[in-house]
């Protein structure tokens, strides 16, 4: 996968900051050690300009998407922010009978740097963790140790009513395997 300057520039930032060990961040980032370190590297020495791609020069190719093609992918990823490269493709194939892969679509989309990076993927996946648990999973105290999707749904007062029946049988029950003792 190839990675915009401004990207790599990210990741490099990321594995700074990272607590975890510079392998291990690599490794949740699907990023090779060599790459980074080639990055790291010209990044030493040349700054965010040397991040760029260094790609040899070469002549227009046969099967390039005309630009009123590009254009026209272009605004359907726009207008539909939330579908990836290979729906796009396929949407934009059943809708115009004109056939753009997958692959074309993701290096259009990457080119207008419409690809999230991987930072974000990797923050906007843990804080929805985080946010699905501490609404569906985790007590609160000030919710009489509840979840707020609990209250939120309604079902408070029935979680509530049956801990209480668990409660009360609970200390009949031991009250009377007290006095079961006792007797005996």
């Amino acid at each position: 996968m190839r990675y915009t300057a401004s990207e790599k520039r990210e990741i490099i930032d990321l594995v700074e900051c990272s607590s975890l060990p510079v392998r291990r961040t690599l490794d949740r980032l699907g990023i090779p050690k060599s790459t980074f370190y080639g990055w790291y590297e010209r990044y030493r020495t040349g700054g965010d300009i040397a991040l760029a791609d260094r790609r040899p020069g070469g002549g227009q190719t046969w099967n390039r998407l005309p630009e009123t093609i590009r254009r026209s992918v272009f605004n359907l990823a726009l207008e539909r922010p939330e579908l990836s490269a290979r729906e796009l493709a396929v949407l934009y194939t059943e809708q115009q009978r004109y056939f753009v892969s997958e692959s074309g679509v993701y290096r259009l989309l990457k080119a207008h740097d419409l690809i999230t990076s991987p930072a974000f993927v990797l923050l906007k996946a843990r804080i929805g963790a985080f946010v699905d648990y501490y609404n569906t999973e985790r007590y609160h105290e000030s919710l009489n140790n509840l979840t707020p999707e609990g209250v939120y749904t309604g079902r408070g007062q029935t979680v509530l009513n049956r801990r209480r029946q668990i409660k009360q049988k609970t200390l009949a029950e031991r009250r009377r395997l007290y006095y079961q003792e006792k007797a005996a």
